[in-house]
């Protein structure tokens, strides 16, 4: 009887939709030098988030809607684009560890420990954002989506405004023909940073979380600037509506899946 065997980029996939450490992926380092003060705050920061997101994430209780969508997405046979609010950054990188997704993060001193974390976690980084190092990132996410690993954009970062999206994962889509995959995680108690710009929350220790999936969204190859204004538009809008039913879900209000 004849053995089947995938193809490199199919065996990458299913690796990916089982969180296997093999869908892991190196990139370029960052290119901007940092004093060894900085160094050596990048280090500690980078030890101690890996850990929090590791004990409090393992603790949390999450509920899924949106599946359907989730594999909507996956049935178009190329890797999906992540796209979120920056604020969920801690509950994301539990959720969606050990699947390879490559994920634009800044070149500065923030940028940097968070994308240390993440790679922890089973993450791939492509260093660059709207204000430095886009063009460069980009053209290294398409690659990495070429070999089958899925992307992931905080599409209001890296410093806001918050909650205005931002035409990255648009940009990706257009390029590679993957389908943009918006979703808005929603901790029942987390303790929320609101002196930061994104109002930052990390969820309490064995907290309900849900995270709400939207239909995966398509960019055409040939789209020209104004298609790709209301392919940006239809972004907002989902996450928005999934920022509406996260706090319907809050509130005890129904939610259907």
């Amino acid at each position: 009887m004849p053995v089947s065997r995938q193809t490199p980029i199919a065996h990458r996939q299913s690796a990916i939709l089982a969180g296997n450490r093999e869908a892991r992926v190196e990139l370029a380092e960052n290119p901007r030098p940092f004093t060894l003060w900085e160094k050596f705050q990048i280090l500690l920061a980078t030890w101690f988030g890996y850990c929090a997101v590791l004990l409090i994430g393992r603790s949390l209780r999450w509920t899924v809607l949106g599946r359907g969508s989730f594999e909507a997405a996956l049935s178009t046979g190329k890797p999906p684009i992540f796209t979120f609010w920056h604020r969920e950054i801690f509950s994301a990188t539990w959720f969606w560890r050990r699947r390879g997704i490559v994920v634009m993060t800044s070149q500065n001193f923030d940028g940097e420990y968070i994308a240390r974390i993440i790679q922890k976690h089973g993450y791939g980084v492509a260093r660059g954002s709207s204000s430095r190092g886009a063009t460069r990132a980009l053209k290294e996410m398409i690659r990495t989506m070429r070999r089958g690993n899925p992307t992931a954009f905080t599409i209001d970062g890296p410093r806001g405004p918050r909650y205005v999206a931002k035409p990255g994962s648009v940009l990706l889509a257009k390029a590679t023909q993957a389908p943009i995959v918006c979703f808005h995680i929603a901790p029942r108690h987390a303790y929320t940073f609101y002196k930061s710009w994104d109002q930052f929350q990390i969820p309490f220790p064995f907290s309900a979380v849900a995270i709400f999936i939207a239909p995966p969204i398509t960019v055409s190859r040939d789209s020209d600037e104004e298609e790709q204004a209301r392919k940006l538009a239809e972004v907002q809008a989902a996450l928005d509506e999934l920022v509406r039913r996260g706090e319907r879900w809050l509130l005890g209000l129904p939610v259907f899946d």
